[in-house]
């Protein structure tokens, strides 16, 4: 097992095929950081192959708070008022870097896995998103609170928060910036499963373990299939699946398991 921690406040934790991200600033409700965010893309750079499920959770009584408004209304490159006063491209760019700590839980090589409980607000909302599952504790609430500051949400979340609960209702938790349940969440699509708090870890270490079940690349094209069909027609779709399909046929037949 090999466990890291740096002064960013993300921890990292690989137990063989499957690696634990955990947001470790739990006096602040794991509010996060642009440190926090170079920190998750370092990790999704030095990611081992042999990792296959990425499990992300946050410590202590929350998942996180959102983004640390201690840090983005202070002086630095990263606060709101420096973002604000630089030419639009290159403010754009710098947004595309804390993008990229966050969209790197949609590759098809890993399977990720959010386990939330308490508060996922704004940015831990969206890094929720980011990732192909969400296992709730019964505690959980989600909020997306951008608009309360006149802002967007901007680290990935509101094309897949569309894809799960339709434009009508993304438009709707969006605009208004209310909390959202639980039970809601597992009503309207966005919990793969909901499950008592002290559950959240068992619940999460069984998804791992079925997942890991698998075949390796069957999983991979499967989540490739899955993540790229609301962009795809029928017939795309279709020929997306026959091309996944002869690809592993032939990965299997060259591992001799079709004899």
């Amino acid at each position: 097992m090999t466990t890291s921690s740096n002064d960013a406040g993300v921890g990292y934790e690989q137990d063989g095929p499957i690696a634990t991200v955990t947001l470790s600033r739990p006096d602040v409700l794991n509010a996060q950081t642009p440190a926090m965010w170079a920190e998750l893309g370092n990790i999704s750079r030095k990611l081992p192959g042999e990792v296959r499920v990425v499990i992300v959770r946050g410590a202590g009584r929350a998942f996180s708070a959102g983004l640390d408004l201690s840090v983005a209304r202070s002086q630095g490159d990263s606060s709101f008022p420096d973002l604000a006063r630089l030419p639009a491209d290159e403010c754009a760019e710098r947004i595309a870097a804390f993008q990229s700590a966050f969209t790197w839980l949609r590759e098809p090589s890993v399977v990720t896995i959010a386990a939330v409980q308490g508060h996922a607000i704004g940015a831990g909302f969206q890094l929720a998103l980011n990732c192909d599952m969400r296992v709730l504790a019964d505690d959980a609430r989600f909020c997306m609170a951008e608009v309360s500051l006149g802002l967007v949400p901007d680290l990935g979340g509101t094309k897949r928060l569309t894809e799960l609960v339709g434009p009508s209702r993304a438009l709707e938790i969006c605009v208004t910036g209310r909390r959202i349940s639980a039970d809601e969440a597992d009503r309207i699509g966005l919990a793969t499963a909901v499950v008592p708090r002290a559950d959240l870890d068992a619940a999460v270490a069984d998804l791992a373990a079925a997942i890991l079940s698998a075949d390796r690349g069957a999983v991979a094209e499967i989540k490739g299939l899955i993540a790229g069909a609301g962009a795809r027609t029928y017939a795309e779709q279709d020929r997306a699946e026959r091309e996944a399909q002869t690809r592993r046929l032939a990965d299997l037949l060259e591992a001799d398991l079709l004899e």
